[in-house]
This record gives structure tokens, sequence and C-alpha cells, in this order.
């Protein structure tokens, strides 16, 4: 049974209240001072920004648990509206340290639950982070199976031997190749390529364990998370080499930076079509990309990107331009089924079911 002085409540960031976004801010910000206590708090004014420019095939199911005017935990559902990975939910439940075991994340589970069977997905998805040990406790209760092992390796700048950086641009097949920037919004006439190039790119990419399908960008969702960058007011490069006989396009490298963290840089996606793998573009795509960050960025003195720990190749690079590991991540995969076993099981062992307030 869910205490008494606890409420569930749906939260809908666009009909939230401003005293709704100062009480997620504040949460947000207790929950980020456990993932990344190296990183500033977030203000109202960032929560709400974040929380509004979702993309729009991105649909988010969420719920608040509140103690009063407090909010202490919360549960979400993703359903995206793409053409692959039809068959699974993205879910996340957080909850703030004094307010674990006592049964908030299997309520919110049943909520999330809910919409799974509702849109008929039969498998759910989530990650636990290391330094949370209730993360991995919570999901091997359910009998959760771990799909992927991956890691945040962290570079400090300062520490980046720059030597290295010329010696992998001396060593570029520029000859075969040439690198351009988009600092824009990706260029419409070279969008379909480039959606080919990011799912071609993504779906050879490790998944381990984890039953995914080939990722599948259209120009419209690419559109869409650009168009969320903007609302966040997050700033993306995007190097990418292109093959000069063919006019190909071969690989990109990109990173994002926000002006309220102005010191940690993250670094996205970095790949090569298959074809051109080998030849030395993922080395001179990062070194260019970091080379333009020492020029242009100088407040950064960080910079985070997360790798599948079986991701051999991308470590080996990342390794030796300095990266070292920051924290550990596993990503769990449950089928539906066995979730709602687990909640019968657990009402019927319950003295009375919980309240929510939708």
């Amino acid at each position: 049974m869910l205490n008494s002085k606890l409420q569930i409540k749906t939260f809908d960031p666009h009909k939230a209240t401003e005293a709704d976004f100062v009480a997620m801010n504040k949460f947000g910000n207790r929950m980020q001072a456990e993932y990344w206590p190296e990183d500033p708090p977030r203000s109202v004014e960032q929560t709400i920004r974040a929380w509004r420019s979702i993309p729009p095939y991105i649909e988010e199911h969420v719920w608040t648990v509140w103690s009063a005017n407090t909010i202490v935990a919360l549960g979400s559902a993703e359903i995206s509206r793409t053409q692959d990975n039809q068959h699974m939910t993205w879910f996340e439940i957080e909850v703030l340290p004094e307010y674990r075991r006592q049964s908030i994340a299997k309520h919110l589970l049943k909520l999330i639950a809910e919409v799974a069977q509702r849109e008929k997905r039969r498998l759910m998805m989530s990650f636990t982070d290391s330094a949370i040990p209730a993360g991995a406790a919570f999901m091997k209760r359910l009998e959760a199976r771990p799909g992927m092992e991956s890691r945040t390796n962290q570079l400090n700048l300062a520490d980046l031997d720059r030597t290295l950086l010329h010696e992998w641009q001396s060593e570029a097949p520029t000859d075969e190749f040439a690198l351009g920037l988009w600092d824009s919004p990706y260029p419409e006439a070279e969008i379909d390529a480039i959606a080919e190039m990011k799912s071609a790119i993504v779906s050879s990419m490790p998944h381990d364990n984890l039953e995914l399908e080939d990722r599948k960008f259209t120009k419209e969702e690419l559109r869409q998370r650009e168009q969320s960058l903007v609302e966040q007011k997050m700033e993306r490069w995007t190097l990418y080499a292109k093959h000069r006989a063919t006019g190909e396009l071969a690989g990109y490298t990109e990173v994002f930076w926000e002006s309220f963290q102005p010191e940690t840089l993250r670094q996205g996606d970095t790949g090569v079509y298959p074809k051109y793998r080998n030849k030395g573009l993922g080395r001179w795509l990062k070194a260019a990309m970091i080379d333009k960050v020492l020029r242009e960025r100088p407040q950064v003195k960080r910079i985070r990107t997360g790798n599948a720990n079986s991701n051999a190749p991308m470590l080996k690079i990342n390794c030796e331009m300095g990266f070292k590991p920051y924290k550990n991540w596993t990503t769990w995969q449950i089928e539906l089924e066995k979730v709602l076993k687990y909640l019968e099981k657990s009402e019927k062992s319950s003295a009375s079911p919980v309240g929510s307030r939708k």
C-alpha cells in the first residue's frame, strides 16, 4: 500500500503550472546531484524548456508522486511513433533516496504497464546507474534481463595530448575524402542522405542482447529533433566526411553544447559507413572536432560520451584520446507479460490498491 500522505498525479508539461515546474525542477536537481554530482543545477526555465521541447513523434506519459508540495518520485512511459521498434516501451522510474523501499516504484510501474498494454508493446526497457544500486535491485526483483552494459567516458581537456590531434589529422585520407560542417539545421538538399546515413550507422552500433530492430530515421523525425534542440537552446555541431569521387556521405560526428553548462560538451554519435571503415575517418572526425572545440569553445573543460562496453573500435579511439571511465550503466529488458504477473502477485499480497488522481 502507498503511504497515505503520498499522491500520484499525471504530469502534462503543456498544462503544468509554474508551481508544478518549480517542484519538478527541485526534484530534477535532486536526482541530477546523484547522477551527475559535478554538474550545476538547472534553472526552472531550463526545466520547462526541456519538458516542452520533446519531439512530437515521442509520446510521453508521465506521473509524479507528491508529498504535500514536493515531488518525491517520477515515472514515465515513452511511446515512439516510428516505423521501427513498435514492440517496445521505454520507461523510467526515479525516486528520491529517502522515499525508496516504500513501494512507490511498484505503483508507478503499474501505470507504465497499463500504457504498454494499451499500446500492445510486448517488451519494456529501462536503464540503471551503477551509482544508484536501488535501480538494479528493483530490476532484479522484476526478473528483468541485462541487455547491454555501457559506460559514460569523460575527457578532461587539460589532460589532452594535443600532438595526437595533429598526428591523426596529418594522417587523414584527404585525397579520397573531404570534411564539411553543419552548425545549423541539416541542409534540405541532403536531408534524405543524412537520414539514410544516420540510420545505417546507428543500426550498425552494438546492441548486444537488446531486442531492437534497425533504426530507420525519417527526415521528419530529424527535423523534429532539430526543433527540439532550438527550443532547448542547445547548439549542435556536425562534422561529416564526404567521398570525393562519388559525393557520398561517408561518416559523421556530432557534439552538443548548452550555454548554461559551458564547461561540459556532450559527444553524440560518431560513425562511418561500413564500406569506408579502416581508413582513419573515425580518428580524423574526432580529432578535427576537438580541434574546433579548443579553438572556438575555450570555456569547455570536459567532454562526455557514452559507449557500449562491447564497442571496441570506438573505445579504442576514445582511450587513445584520453577518455576515462566516469560511470557505468545497464540497459534492462523485460516482457510486459512478466511485469503484469509481478504486479498481480504484488497486489494479492497488498492490503489495498493505490489511489491515483488523473
